[in-house]
């Protein structure tokens, strides 16, 4: 082919040009073709252009849902009420983590502390929060999906999801480890039913 941009195509990507370059005449000869040739122009680049190469997993790590492998938050949890997936660190390790949590309709936890600040990112769903020693899930105010909170160090707090909502909340949590999850009353349980 004479054109001059096959001229600097690899030979295997010489055809794909041959077959778009008609389409492109076509398009030129009408006032509709003429607006749309330039949109169109740009489109074979990509095809022309060789395939992305396959991410470097020691630069990029990528996890995808289908891959989270989903455990109860606590040991003893009741089934489907919260459940934890860690995607970085550990949270009884020294260092950053990151967790998902998942609370489901009807559970909360009970007031709880931790050592160090944690910062919590709504992802999907309404999660209802307080702070406090008292347990009163009629006072939690809810926080929607792109909804931020951030767990100060040392402080009491609960959380979960009203039994009158009708899908979980997924929170993404990042912070420092370790945790130290700490009960302010031990002698209740760590996950109730509201």
């Amino acid at each position: 082919m004479s054109h001059p941009i096959a001229a600097q195509l690899p030979a295997a990507k010489v055809e794909d040009f041959r077959q778009v370059t008609p389409l492109l005449q076509n398009l030129a000869t009408s006032r509709r073709g003429l607006m749309l040739t330039p949109f169109i122009a740009a489109l074979p680049a990509s095809f022309l252009s060789d395939p992305a190469q396959a991410i470097n997993p020691d630069e990029t790590q990528v996890t995808l849902p289908s891959q989270f492998q989903w455990k109860p938050a606590l040991p003893g949890a009741p089934a489907q009420s919260a459940e934890t997936v860690p995607l970085f660190g550990s949270t009884d390790k020294p260092g950053p983590y990151a967790v998902l949590i998942k609370w489901y309709p009807g559970y909360m936890s009970a007031p709880h502390t931790y050592v160090t600040d944690r910062l919590c990112f709504v992802i999907s769903g309404t999660w209802w929060v307080n702070s406090g020693e008292n347990f009163e899930p009629e006072a939690t105010v809810p926080v929607p999906a792109g909804g931020f909170v951030r767990r100060v160090a040392h402080t009491p707090h609960y959380d979960g999801v009203k039994k009158k909502d009708k899908e979980p909340v997924v929170i993404g949590i990042f912070g420092q480890a370790p945790i130290e999850f700490k009960l302010t009353d031990p002698t209740k349980p760590p996950i109730r039913e509201v």
